[in-house]
């Protein structure tokens, strides 16, 4: 296996740092826009079987010519989620397989935003599954933590724990705290500002297998940070208030996992959630340029890239984190015994354990370890297929046996 990992910011670097410790693969290719990052990335681990690149995201020649040049069988895509469909083509074009934590971009729908869909998430990439299929070749879509892990865990819980299911509902919530030196406490998000802007503030999706206006079911959408709810999480982590947000595990899981309802909430506090609006109130969560007046004569900028420059980088941010994250997936129905039954599969890291351990912070982590797991399992003929598929597609137990191999074990709670 020789892998081009596209993208080394906390994700990526974390990717590394986990893979440097396993043996499964000849060759990673750590690739960037910002070529010191990924030399960076690369000096930190000592270790031959990393070499570095520089790549532009956007451009799927670019990345298929990268993938040539160095013999690359699996593409590994560590970028924000408005760079999948070049990485995805320029990996296909290449004749390379290809994995990815996020998936194409949603659009709204334009008449009825908050009721019905528009191009939905991953839309894009199904449109080509017959061609991917039919070339022999795998993308493994949304292998992250969330969508990733959180799809294992369906698959796990329709196999072995359920034997009709009606809720698969993912519930991801922290008490996560960052503090500058004097221990004020910042706003400092622990992932892609990017990402966590289009997902939070995109009208959420929910699957119903059957509604009173919709006999058949299927997709609709509802207004941001709506059906608030308060989720127990475990660990020490405590109440934590969720909310709809858009994610790809809602898109995901129902093509695979026979439920009568797939939601996915967030634990966002408050606080997150009044920053995000304000962001949306005065037009910087928009991604489309602006002109603004420079040294140099007017420029066009994001106004988003522009939060983001702003923000601190959530790979620099561990050393001033405390507390534990936790990625689950709760789950009602009828269980294998046929009484009811209520479960919540559940991973929890520590960031002080992740920040000891492997000197990256725990939400870039707990993301990244997920698909170095898939890619061993890949690379050791477990996981096999063809076209576009989520992890729901495959067996769930050789997954979660290798995840705790790898020292992050999972754990479940039945109520």
């Amino acid at each position: 296996m020789r892998i081009l990992l596209v993208g080394s910011g906390g994700v990526g670097a974390a990717f590394t740092a986990i893979a440097a410790r396993r043996d499964f693969f000849e060759t990673i290719v750590v690739a960037d826009y910002d070529q010191a990052r990924a030399d960076k990335a690369v000096d930190a681990l000592d270790d031959d079987r990393f070499v570095s690149a520089q790549v532009d995201a956007s451009s799927a020649d670019a990345v298929a010519t990268l993938c040539r040049d160095h013999g690359v069988t699996h593409v590994m895509n560590a970028v924000d989620p408005r760079f999948v469909m070049p990485v995805f083509e320029g990996a296909h074009a290449a004749g390379a397989d290809y994995v990815d934590m996020a998936m194409s971009l949603s659009r709204r729908h334009p008449e009825e935003p908050y009721a019905r869909v528009g191009v939905k998430l991953g839309d894009e990439q199904f449109a080509v599954a017959d061609q991917w299929e039919s070339d022999g070749r795998l993308a493994l879509v949304g292998m992250g933590v969330e969508p990733g892990l959180s799809d294992v865990f369906a698959r796990y819980a329709a196999d072995h724990l359920f034997s009709s299911i009606r809720d698969l509902g993912t519930r991801d919530g922290a008490n996560l705290a960052v503090h500058d030196e004097d221990g004020n406490e910042l706003f400092a998000p622990s992932f892609s500002i990017w990402t966590t802007i289009e997902e939070c503030l995109n009208p959420p999706v929910i699957w119903e297998k059957a509604r009173a206006d919709e006999p058949d079911g299927g997709w609709f959408t509802t207004p941001p940070f709506s059906e608030p709810e308060v989720f127990e999480f475990p660990e020490g982590i405590g109440p934590v208030e969720c909310v709809n947000v858009e994610h790809e595990e809602v898109l995901l899981m129902p093509r695979w996992v026979d439920a009568e309802r797939v939601t996915f909430k967030y634990g966002l506090g408050e606080d997150f959630i009044n920053v995000l609006r304000a962001l949306h109130d005065v037009g910087l969560d928009r991604t489309d340029p602006v002109q603004v007046a420079s040294a140099d004569g007017p420029v066009m900028v994001s106004p988003r890239d522009v939060v983001a420059a702003c923000l601190p980088d959530p790979a620099t941010i561990g050393p001033q984190m405390t507390g534990k994250t936790c990625a689950g997936l709760w789950v009602t129905g009828v269980g294998k015994d046929g009484e009811e039954r209520e479960t919540y599969l559940y991973h929890v890291v520590d960031n002080e354990w992740a920040m000891r351990e492997y000197g990256h912070q725990c939400v870039v982590w707990q993301t990244a370890v997920n698909p170095v797991v898939a890619l061993e399992l890949l690379a050791n003929g477990t996981w096999s297929g063809a076209g576009v598929l989520g992890p729901e597609a495959f067996d769930a137990v050789p997954f979660l046996d290798l995840l705790s191999e790898y020292g992050a074990p999972w754990g479940q709670r039945d109520s």
